[in-house]
C-alpha cells in the first residue's frame, strides 16, 4: 500500500482529511475531473494545476483502445505521457458494461466488448484490467466489477454483487505494483440494502487501501441515492477513503460529504460546459439564453477564476456552441467552481463551521426555502440542522422520481437561472 489517509477534522459524519498518494498530497472532500482518454477536453494540464485539480481520471477501456497501455507504458506511463505531475485514478472499464451494454457480453470470465470503431472483440477480465492499469501507472486503480444499471431489479443484481466479490480476489492476485499503486474495491448491490451490506462486509474483509460506492447516479430516485450512500459510508472503515463514483452535481456532493464520503467524479462540469451551461452558487446559468446577449457581468461576480475576471456573459454567449473557445472558457470556470467547492467543504469541516457552510449553500441555491425533501432527510441523518433554510413545505414539494416537476419549475419563474437536482446517467466523456 502506498497511500495514507489522515482525518484532520470532523463534524458528525462529515470529515476533512489528508490523502497522501505517490504523486500528490490531496485534501478531501475532493472532486476529480474526468479525462477519459488522457485529457480533460479543452483544458491543458497547466490550467488544471492552476485551478487546483488534485486527481484526474482516465478510463482503462478507452485508453487500451487508443493509444493502448503498451504504448503508454513504453513512453513512461500516463503521468509522463500527458504531462500531469499530480495524482491520477483509472477506472477499471466496468462502467462500460452499462454504457456499452449493446456491445458487451458478460460472463464469469470477464466482459467481451465489440470495439465501437471496427467491431473487433476485446476480452476484459479482472486480470487484464489490472494488467492494463499497472501499465498505465495511476496512483489509484479500480477493481473490475460487474456493473448493472441502477434501476435493474431481480436476480441479476444479486448475481452482479457476488461476481464483484469473486472478481476482487482475482484483481488482488493480478496486482503486480501494490507498492506503487492503490487498488480500490467497489461496493455493488443495486438499491437492495441487504446486498449492499454483504458486499461492504466482503470488501472490508480484504483490507483494501480504499473503497468506492458504485452503481449510483444512473436514474434512481434521489431518496434511494442518498440512502445507499448513507448505508455504505456508515459501514466502511473510518481510516480509509470513500469514493462515490459518478457524482458531480454540487448539491449531491454537499449531501454525500455530510454523510461521510470523501471523493467524487463526473463528466458533468465539462460536458454541460460544452452546451453553454455554467455552474454558479444559485444553480446553473444558461449562457445560450437570449438574456445573456447584452449582459456585461461575469458568469459569477463572486468567482475569482480567470474567466470571471476577464470575460463577460455577453462575450461567452456569442461563442458557446459556435466556437471551441466558448466551451473551453466555461469548462475552465466550471472546474474552478468544483475545486472551490471542494476547498470550501474541507476548510469548513476543519474550522468547525460545516453546518453554517451547508445552510449558506442551501440558502443561496434555494432562496425561497424550497429545499428538496430528500436533502432534508439526508441532513437529518447526517446531524446537520438546516431548519433555518427550509420552509414548512420542503418535504411535500411535488416531485417525480426525485426530479422537480415541470409544474413546480414554472411556478419558480426562473428564466436563465435554473436549479438542477437530478443528474442523468453519468458516463465517461467519450
Amino acid at each position: 500500500m502506498t497511500l495514507s489517509f489522515e482525518v484532520l477534522g470532523r463534524f458528525n459524519r462529515a470529515r476533512a482529511a489528508r490523502l497522501t498518494l505517490p504523486h500528490h498530497v490531496c485534501q478531501t472532500p475532493l472532486f476529480m475531473p474526468v479525462g477519459t482518454k488522457g485529457a480533460i477536453k479543452g483544458l491543458t494540464t497547466p490550467q488544471l494545476e492552476e485551478i487546483g485539480c488534485q486527481i484526474i481520471l482516465g478510463n482503462t477501456y478507452h485508453l487500451e483502445l487508443h493509444p493502448t497501455s503498451l504504448l503508454i507504458d513504453e513512453l513512461g506511463g500516463l503521468h509522463k505521457f500527458m504531462n500531469w505531475p499530480r495524482a491520477m485514478l483509472t477506472d477499471s472499464g466496468g462502467f462500460q458494461m452499462v454504457s456499452l451494454l449493446h456491445l458487451a457480453d458478460i460472463t464469469e470470465q470477464g466482459v467481451t466488448f465489440q470495439s465501437p470503431v471496427d467491431g473487433t472483440p476485446m476480452l476484459l477480465t479482472p486480470e487484464e484490467s489490472i494488467e492494463i492499469q499497472n501499465r498505465i501507472g495511476a496512483d489509484i486503480i479500480m477493481a473490475l466489477d460487474d456493473v448493472v444499471k441502477t434501476t435493474t431489479t431481480g436476480p441479476r443484481v444479486e448475481e452482479a454483487m457476488h461476481r464483484t466479490l469473486r472478481w476482487i480476489d482475482r484483481c488482488i492476485s493480478a496486482h503486480k505494483r501494490p507498492k506503487e499503486q492503490n487498488l480500490f474495491g467497489i461496493v455493488q448491490g443495486g438499491l437492495d440494502p441487504i446486498l449492499r451490506d454483504i458486499c461492504v462486509k466482503g470488501l472490508v474483509e480484504r483490507d483494501l487501501p480504499g473503497y468506492a460506492i458504485g452503481g449510483l447516479a444512473g436514474g434512481e430516485s434521489k431518496d434511494a441515492f442518498w440512502r445507499v450512500v448513507s448505508q455504505c459510508t456508515a459501514a466502511l472503515p473510518e481510516n480509509k477513503p470513500r469514493y462515490v463514483m459518478g457524482v458531480g452535481y454540487p448539491l449531491d456532493i454537499v449531501v454525500c460529504s455530510a454523510l461521510g464520503a470523501d471523493m467524487y467524479d463526473c463528466v458533468y462540469p465539462t460536458r454541460t460546459a460544452r452546451f453553454g451551461t455554467a455552474l454558479i452558487p444559485e444553480g446553473v446559468l444558461k449562457l445560450k439564453h437570449n438574456a445573456m446577449a447584452t449582459d456585461t457581468r461575469s458568469i459569477d461576480p463572486s468567482c475569482m477564476c480567470m474567466v470571471c475576471k476577464k470575460y463577460t456573459r455577453a462575450y461567452i454567449h456569442s461563442l458557446v456552441t459556435k466556437d471551441a473557445m466558448g466551451s473551453q472558457l466555461v469548462s475552465y470556470h466550471n472546474l474552478h467552481f468544483m475545486m472551490n467547492l471542494s476547498r470550501s467543504l474541507h476548510s469548513s469541516i476543519l474550522e468547525g463551521r460545516f453546518p453554517e457552510f451547508v445552510c449558506k449553500f442551501l440558502q443561496t441555491m434555494f432562496p425561497e426555502g424550497d429545499v428538496p425533501g430528500w436533502v432534508c432527510d439526508a441532513m437529518e441523518v447526517a446531524g446537520i440542522d438546516i431548519s433555518s433554510c427550509c420552509n414548512s413545505s420542503s418535504k411535500n414539494r411535488p416531485t417525480t422520481n426525485g426530479i422537480i416537476s415541470e409544474e413546480y419549475k414554472l411556478q419558480k419563474d426562473r428564466k436563465e437561472v435554473e436549479v438542477i437536482e437530478d443528474p442523468s446517467t453519468c458516463c465517461f466523456d467519450c
